[in-house]
């Protein structure tokens, strides 16, 4: 299977397309020079020197002129004469023949130089001949980009897929094992149908899958393609909708002869939701269009006429919008969901893309699974071609797990910006702002480990302390989220106790907002508030017409003021823990904020060691060798560092 999908033969150009263009550019250029020839260049003139009538009559009277060549009709006189040929023309003389004989001048009379019927047929019809090829060679280079012609409006822009070359398989597919295994067993029916048929089993006529975007849904679809052995067509949804009436339409029809002509074979139709919207969504042309082939596709999947032997395989991220019609057993007897990956799921996806690059061994693909929840299998991908590109750049032959970790924060918050000019008491501000989310994120028992914390600014992150989650977590627990709370608002509170209330800066923003929407969703969507016991204020979501509009629950102003009071209450309580936290270890926070100020960024495991009271020794002369852990609020001047930072940003931002 080629990378485009198409079959690389005779209906697709032969085997060397581009000579062909060559060969007809060539014979367009070949007939513009012939029309410029003839048109532009006139009739060839007769040789000899063009002398006027009254001098030939001399040289005629003086005996010069030896034999001369008469053209009849037109009067072009040529001939010889002691000094060489000559040509003239006869203004009508009548007595010239009598002159030439009376001087004995040898007369040759021939016919008129007059082009042939042919030459003159071909002269006018050269300039319609050349707007005809042209015309025709731009059909035809329409009819090989669209794959349907000039003319085929209604036929199927379907591409039948071929297995020669980079195929997938279910052993490239990794991470989506559930819906593998439902896949597989359409590919073990298209194999052998009896071990299925002997128990009264039919192969399902359709199969939806249904997930986030990147999370390998078109990549099941061609390992289905180099698995199934049989004809695998491919089409997306948006190529059956045209702006003309009743154009869908008719390229489902033709799809599905197609299919049938090649039966069993399997139909992929990507991003279906482009023409399975539901019906009655909206008025004009545009949409009576897309509702007809809409109609049409129903027809053909599920309707008098047996299609057997085919099966849909479709693709969408949206499957709220479809018509309910399409969802059906017997259209789509099957949903196969195709989530993000779990960390299981995202290791056996860094396994097969590490595969392709040279890996240092000291890359763990659990560590990196670990560092990216919610990452889908898109975005892995792209996180190894990050390392592998960040590992070219530094001149390296392998790549390591710097090279992850930093690939990681580039496509999580962007590049490095080093270019900001900040003073020295913004990167104190901006270092004492990261530690005192450090110190909270070690100090509380139910928050995650500390991957690393570092005051190096990012996109629109000017800071950040990111957390390492031990697994991947389904459903959170109350002293979780208090906790979570009160990590947010170590950063303010830092700033608060080492400069003081009037120097609190405004980078705590997105940390208020995160607290604050935590706080409002354990009050209002999971019940857990004491005061307004088990009850959902959470805004609904209701489905018009196949969109989702947003409601808010109906409400007194006495619950509204209570479940501000809760919200509110429930922030205090997180932030008050923070000053608790921080006030109790004024010490450790000292010693991490000048930490990060000496080396910019600083590990999990190095961030546990300055809270022991351990020293770091990276090798640096200049670094904390031995340095004691801080015991006043005083701030030491430190060194300029090699890079500027920004203003206090979010835990994990």
């Amino acid at each position: 299977m080629s990378e485009n999908g198409k079959q690389q033969g005779p209906e697709n150009g032969g085997n060397n397309p581009w000579m062909k263009s060559l060969l007809i550019w060539v014979g367009i250029l070949a007939a513009l020079a012939l029309f410029v020839t003839l048109f532009q260049g006139g009739p060839t003139q007769p040789a000899g020197n063009a002398i006027p009538y009254s001098t030939f009559l001399d040289k005629v009277e003086s005996g010069d002129i030896k034999d001369v060549n008469i053209a009849v009709g037109s009067g072009a006189i040529t001939g010889n004469t002691n000094e060489g040929k000559f040509r003239t023309n006869n203004p009508g003389d009548p007595k010239l023949v009598e002159t030439l004989r009376a001087k004995g001048v040898v007369i040759n009379a021939r016919p008129e130089d007059t082009p042939s019927i042919w030459q003159y047929i071909l002269v006018q019809s050269l300039p319609f001949l050349l707007f005809l090829g042209i015309a025709f060679f731009v059909l035809r280079q329409m009819q090989k980009n669209s794959g349907s012609g000039a003319m085929g409006f209604g036929k199927s822009r379907a591409r039948l897929l071929t297995q020669k070359e980079g195929k997938v398989t279910f052993d490239d597919v990794a991470g989506i094992d559930e819906a593998r295994e439902e896949l597989q067993e359409i590919v073990e029916f298209l194999k052998d149908p009896s071990k299925f048929a002997r128990l009264g089993g039919k192969i399902p006529k359709g199969a939806l899958l249904v997930g986030s975007p990147g999370t390998g849904k078109t990549l099941l679809a061609r390992a289905i393609a180099g698995e199934a052995g049989v004809p695998f067509f491919t089409i997306s949804g948006s190529d059956f909708v045209e702006m003309f009436v009743g154009v869908g339409a008719s390229r489902v029809r033709d799809m599905f002869e197609q299919a049938k002509k090649s039966a069993p074979c399997i139909v992929f139709i990507d991003e279906i939701d482009a023409v399975g919207r539901s019906r009655g969504a909206g008025l004009g042309n545009q949409n009576d269009e897309r509702e007809q082939t809409l109609n049409q596709l129903l027809v053909e999947m599920d309707g008098f006429e047996a299609n057997e032997g085919i099966i849909i395989v479709a693709a969408t991220n949206r499957p709220d919008v479809l018509d309910p019609a399409l969802l059906r057993p017997g259209r789509f007897d099957r949903q196969v969901q195709v989530p993000r990956p779990d960390i299981e799921g995202r290791v056996k996806i860094l396994q097969v893309h590490m595969k392709k690059v040279p890996i240092a061994p000291d890359v763990d693909a659990r560590v990196i699974a670990r560092g990216t929840p919610g990452f889908s299998g898109a975005d892995l991908a792209n996180l190894v071609n990050e390392a592998a590109l960040l590992a070219a750049r530094r001149g390296k032959r392998l790549v390591a797990a710097q090279e992850f970790d930093d690939a990681r924060d580039k496509v999580l918050m962007g590049a490095e910006r080093r270019s900001m000019v900040m003073t020295d008491d913004e990167k104190r501000m901006t270092a004492y702002h990261e530690a005192g989310h450090a110190l909270v994120f070690a100090h509380e028992p139910t928050a995650d480990p500390i991957h690393k914390a570092t005051i190096i600014p990012r996109g629109f992150a000017l800071g950040m302390v990111q957390p390492l989650p031990e697994r991947d977590s389904y459903s959170y627990h109350r002293d979780k989220m208090h906790a979570d709370i009160a990590v947010a608002f170590g950063g303010r509170v830092a700033e608060e106790l080492i400069f003081g209330y009037d120097k609190v800066s405004s980078g705590a923003s997105n940390d208020i907002m995160q607290a604050t929407r935590l706080a409002r969703a354990m009050v209002t969507k999971w019940g857990l508030s004491d005061n307004l016991g088990p009850l959902d204020f959470s805004e609904s979501e209701d489905s018009f017409t196949g969109y989702s509009v947003q409601r808010s629950k109906p409400m007194s102003d006495e619950t509204a003021r209570l479940i501000d009071a809760e919200v509110k209450r429930f922030v205090e309580k997180g932030l008050n823990r923070a000053r608790q936290i921080l006030g109790d270890h004024i010490d450790q926070l000292h010693t991490i904020a000048l930490a990060l100020l000496e080396y910019e960024t600083l590990t999990g495991e190095e961030i546990k060691k300055l809270i022991a009271g351990e020293t770091l020794d990276r090798g640096d002369p200049t670094g904390l060798h031995g340095m004691p852990v801080a015991g006043g609020t005083s701030i030491p001047k430190t060194r300029r560092l090699k890079g500027p930072f920004g203003n206090p940003a979010p835990q994990g931002a």
